[in-house]
């Protein structure tokens, strides 16, 4: 057996693939390692994977010369907006080359980032379908917006011209309202962002619910730094986060995957401001004016007691002189009743005496005399009887006049006695108080309305 050595089988091989593999071939590959040296030169691993096991069946070696790797570069992330890098698929134009010390090798000619874009939309697509399949996509959205959010958790670069821009247009609002934020540190772009990112959803996540809304914000920037937010991952922590997230990543045409699941996705951060600035004014505005019309409910209701209250005031005022008029009048009916009692009793004793002046002259001296004694103890008496009766009658009167000023509502609401109502209907014990409506105090000066929340 003639033996060869190592090199001259070397050379039988590359001489067997130079003449089998002359032409250029467009492939589709993954790249599953990318380096570039000083050089300029960029060294990829190109990989097929199993579209059903996701398992590697195929492997190999690439090379992009740096001349050619300086336009190639440039001209796939500017037409399909994302960077080259590992994970993405690619169409290349390849020649197959093999050398004696490294063996089999692709040198990468040309690329079709048409491709690229169309295999990203894809992925884009089937992430934005497995969102939807997990039921998550629309968690995060469900999630009320307080009206006075002013606790923000902000994600963003500290140094991030947008983070700037945010917190400016929040501190220096023309409604002066003052918002507590907390910058939360994060890599905004590269290969590092995603787990930053959610690391940082994680930290916020343990303040509980102190924090009213989260914002992530980066601004300025090219497109291609937005890759990390069509992540799948990344997506699925927005949509499951447990308070709003409010995005705004700073590019007026790109809608990423985090825009779509977000609670809000506005295009700058200075948008994500003046949208919370927004959302406070909305909320004051709606209690200026619900502060406006209690007031004009309250000055009408005060107006309409205050119209009750003098037609009770007038009512009584009338039935009081109403009836001292009606004691006046049989006092004096009473009155002259006495008086003409009285002098009919006079005129009939006179009478008797004239009748019986003839016998009387007759009697003794001592007689007459005890007679006319006895008329003038009698006279005194009625004229006794008759004062205190007028007296009496004087004093019931004036007790019966204090005794309904007295009763006046008004003295009685003085001395700190309330008069309760509910629905028109005096209340006079708590059996009668229906739980839930509007029990309604008149006190001296003023009413109090109150709604009974448990017995």
């Amino acid at each position: 057996m003639q033996a060869i050595s190592l090199l001259e089988l070397q050379n039988k091989i590359k001489n067997s693939i130079d003449i089998a593999f002359q032409d250029t071939y467009w492939i589709v590959a993954e790249i599953n390692q990318l380096s570039a040296n000083y050089s300029g030169h960029a060294y990829l691993e190109l990989i097929e994977k199993n579209p059903r096991t996701n398992k590697i069946t195929a492997k190999i070696r690439a090379t992009i010369w740096a001349s050619t790797y300086s336009m190639l570069k440039p001209y796939f992330e500017s037409t399909t907006g994302n960077s080259f890098k590992e994970g993405i698929k690619i169409l290349v134009s390849v020649t197959v080359t093999f050398h004696k010390i490294y063996g089999l090798s692709l040198n990468i000619l040309d690329i079709d980032p048409v491709y690229t874009l169309g295999d990203l939309e894809k992925q884009k697509k089937e992430t934005i379908t497995q969102l939807k399949l997990d039921g998550v996509f629309e968690m995060n959205k469900e999630i009320e917006i307080l009206d006075t959010a002013q606790k923000i958790a902000i994600i963003s670069s500290k140094t991030a011209a947008g983070y700037g821009d945010f917190v400016n247009q929040l501190e220096n609002n023309d409604s002066g309202f003052k918002f507590y934020c907390q910058l939360f540190p994060a890599t905004m772009q590269g290969d590092k962002a995603e787990d930053s990112i959610i690391a940082t959803l994680d930290k916020i996540y343990g303040y509980g619910t102190f924090f009213d809304v989260v914002i992530i914000i980066r601004g300025g920037g090219s497109k291609t730094d937005l890759s990390c937010f069509d992540s799948y991952q990344l997506a699925l922590n927005i949509c499951q986060f447990s308070i709003p997230i409010i995005t705004g990543i700073g590019h007026q045409r790109d809608e990423t995957i985090a825009d779509l699941v977000a609670n809000t996705s506005l295009k700058t951060p200075t948008a994500v401001a003046d949208f919370l600035i927004s959302n406070l004014q909305n909320f004051e505005n709606i209690l200026k004016e619900k502060s406006s019309r209690l007031n004009e409910l309250i000055s009408f209701k005060l107006n309409e007691q205050k119209i009750i209250i003098n037609n009770k005031s007038l009512y009584f005022n009338q039935l009081i002189s109403k009836l001292l008029s009606r004691k006046n009048n049989e006092l004096e009916k009473t009155k002259a009743v006495l008086l003409s009692v009285t002098n009919v009793y006079i005129k009939d004793k006179k009478n008797d005496i004239l009748l019986n002046e003839s016998r009387l002259k007759q009697i003794s001296s001592n007689i007459l005399k005890n007679e006319f004694a006895k008329i003038d103890i009698m006279s005194i008496n009625i004229k006794h009887s008759l004062t205190q009766y007028f007296s009496q009658q004087k004093h019931f009167l004036e007790v019966t006049s204090n005794t309904i000023k007295l009763r006046n509502p008004k003295n009685i609401l003085k001395k700190g006695y309330s008069i309760t109502t509910q629905n028109g209907k005096l209340i006079k014990n708590s059996e009668q108080i229906i739980k839930g409506e509007i029990i309604e105090t008149e006190l001296f000066n003023g009413n109090i309305k109150t709604i009974l929340i448990d017995n």
